[in-house]
């Protein structure tokens, strides 16, 4: 017999996590995974928008980092407890390519805008849906632990996001956008 996609089980609102127990769908480890999940997904697409082997081959671990850190989030954690796969050594991969990429841009002086060009802001998008993702995982640890290496991961990713739209933004030659403050009026 050939496997479903769809199962009918959640067709009252509950989701089975690793480990068989039903939670509702908007319970908070759902939404922390699914949040992981959707910037997993955005990660994708960044990957796939950019020519950059080097960068092209960190976002594919990254994405490999992601899966296994939505699928310990996805286990009750009284049945299966959660083995995220994270480790320092990914924590430090991801600050070595945000210092190797901080020492060849400009010194940032403003604060600057998503945009100027689509790969640019697909980076900032993965950027705050992976914001969203660690504030999901914060409140999550509030009321569940969470592995702190989970919370750590998330953090640092979130300024490789930000470092890295700054790095294509500057191989592409596209204008960073610069925020420029309303002048107030007299």
């Amino acid at each position: 017999m050939a496997f479903r996609i769809y199962t009918k089980t959640g067709d009252q609102g509950q989701t089975a996590l690793f480990g068989g127990k039903r939670v509702a769908k908007n319970d908070l480890r759902v939404d922390a995974y699914g949040t992981v999940d959707e910037l997993n997904s955005f990660t994708g697409w960044l990957r796939d928008s950019i020519e950059s082997p080097s960068h092209r081959a960190v976002l594919y671990e990254i994405q490999h980092r992601l899966f296994t850190v939505g699928a310990a989030l996805a286990s009750d954690p009284e049945k299966h407890p959660p083995t995220p796969d994270v480790v320092e050594a990914d924590i430090a991969m991801l600050e070595q390519e945000i210092d190797r990429m901080d020492a060849q841009l400009p010194a940032l002086k403003n604060f600057i805008l998503p945009g100027g060009h689509t790969s640019v802001s697909v980076c900032h998008v993965c950027r705050t849906v992976c914001r969203r993702a660690e504030r999901l995982v914060v409140a999550l640890d509030q009321v569940e632990p969470v592995e702190p290496l989970v919370l750590q991961y998330l953090n640092r990713l979130s300024d490789y996001f930000f470092m890295l739209a700054r790095q294509l933004s500057h191989d592409l030659g596209a204008e960073e956008v610069i925020w420029n403050a309303r002048k107030p009026s007299k």
